[in-house]
């Protein structure tokens, strides 16, 4: 199966013999040894250490680099500044967790470095998560049988008398389904489709979907998942109307909206691993793919014998803005994401258009294109879109838009104007709006091709000035 577990950075070595010294029995765990054995670079470690208590644990971490405590009961520290390691490692305490209210957050976690490797394990979700790799008697220990369980391609529940506790775990399964594409064991399946996901936050929730979107290579698996187990009503209801909408199969062969949705979003997870954008702008992409026809169920009709969903773009606009609020999506790194994916949705049909009119389009059209979305962003989800269905589409349009902003050198941005308010002050206006419409004006023929330097544009305001006057 899977791939010997690769040796460890040597900061977490060092991190390990520190602990094994001070009398503690420490383990790697979690995601770390899942990926693996499952032949995946391993990005973060977790140690859980047995056998020490809290300040004896603290006393073995402090020389090794910055130590912060997190968690309620400060059984985890955040260990930074180790050689060969870029982040920082959780440490924890093995943990004991109790239901005491409603939803995620209802869980009481205490730390107790005296229970043993089969109860401190027991309190994971799934058991490919619940190996821990001991790294000084070099072995695997596996007390639930993840390791078969990877084997077989299964996702399964540890304990599926606690595995309920926290309903969080259902769309854990959903983006771990899809991003390791596993099956799904049907008594954990019965445990995930009874969930309470109305009592989890958005942000919660959002973590998970947004996990299944930027890590999976077929984030449909994740989404048939969670219609298949009733789940998509409390936590995206806007997405339920594209299931039966009906197409027009000449351009659709593939069936109804959501069937459309699930294929473009796996084409758009192929176009997001060939960008290389920032995760601002892959998340972007991924959310306005998701969301790119949310405006069919309401325009479409039979008319003259076919399926058409006439003004679906702008009509897709409400029930997007609405499952952006439902997820609490705004900014990510100072990108707004919210806005692009908006704007996305509400003109993803433009290259197609606009590669349709090519005779007759103008660059300023081109160029005011870019002011509503950002122009690369928007040749990935368009064509996601075409590539989502089965059938041959090739994307001719696409590539032919692509071409056209890098020529126009717009592909991030509109051009920035050439004129500024100060521009025109300098001429003798005075402070007021007559200077803004001025600035506008002049941009406007700059957008048009017709004012190309800043000696034009002040040419341009020159002579408004006078015409106005």
């Amino acid at each position: 199966m899977s791939a010997a577990l690769p040796s460890l950075p040597r900061g977490v070595e060092r991190l390990v013999q520190a602990l094994h010294e001070a009398g503690g029995r420490p383990f790697v765990v979690g995601g770390a040894v899942r990926d693996a054995l499952l032949g995946l670079p391993v990005k973060d470690y977790d140690v859980e250490v047995f056998g020490l208590a809290p300040e004896r644990l603290l006393e073995a971490l402090a020389p090794l680099g910055s130590v912060n405590a997190v968690g309620e009961a400060f059984t985890v520290w955040k260990l930074s500044g180790l050689p060969d390691v870029s982040g920082a490692v959780d440490v924890s305490l093995p943990r004991r967790d109790s239901k005491v209210g409603p939803g995620h957050r209802g869980i009481a976690v205490t730390g107790d470095g005296g229970l043993s490797i089969e109860e401190a394990a027991r309190r994971r979700d799934f058991t490919i998560n619940a190996m821990m790799f001991d790294p000084v008697a070099a072995e695997i220990v596996d007390p639930y049988g993840g390791r078969a369980d990877l084997d077989a391609r299964r996702l399964r529940a540890v304990d599926a008398a606690t595995f309920g506790e926290d309903p969080l775990r259902a769309l854990r399964a959903v983006q771990f389904a899809a991003r390791f594409e596993l099956e799904v064991d049907p008594d954990t399946a019965r445990l995930c489709a009874s969930m309470p996901l109305r009592e989890l936050p958005a942000e919660r929730i959002f973590g998970e979907i947004e996990k299944l979107l930027l890590k999976a290579r077929r984030p449909s698996i994740g989404l048939a998942l969670l219609r298949e187990w009733g789940l998509l009503d409390p936590i995206a209801p806007e997405l339920l109307p594209l299931i039966d909408t009906s197409q027009d199969p000449e351009w659709h062969p593939e069936g109804d909206v959501w069937i459309h949705t699930l294929l473009a979003v796996d084409r758009a997870a192929e176009e997001i691993t060939r960008a290389g954008l920032d995760p601002a702008r892959t998340l972007t992409i991924m959310l306005a793919t998701l969301c790119h026809d949310l405006g069919k169920p309401p325009t479409t009709k039979f008319e003259e014998g076919r399926w058409r969903s006439r003004g679906h773009e702008e009509a897709g606009v409400a029930p997007t803005e609405s499952l952006l609020d439902r997820w609490n999506v705004h900014t990510l790194n100072g990108y707004d994401v919210r806005a692009q994916v908006v704007g996305l949705v509400a003109h993803h049909l433009k290259p197609g258009q606009l590669y349709d009119d090519r005779e007759r389009v103008s660059d300023g059209a081109v160029r005011r294109l870019a002011r509503k979305c950002e122009p690369r962003l928007l040749y990935h989800v368009a064509r996601a879109d075409c590539l989502g269905r089965t059938g041959d589409f090739p994307p001719v349009a696409m590539e032919w838009f692509l071409a056209k902003v890098q020529q126009l050198d717009v592909t991030e941005r509109p051009p920035e104007a050439l004129l500024r308010g100060r521009d025109v002050l300098a001429l003798g206006l005075a402070p007021g709006p007559e200077v803004g419409r001025i600035v506008k004006a002049v941009y406007e023929r700059q957008l048009d091709g017709a004012v190309t330097t800043h000696e034009q544009a002040i040419d341009e305001a020159r002579r408004l000035l006078q015409t106005n006057g």
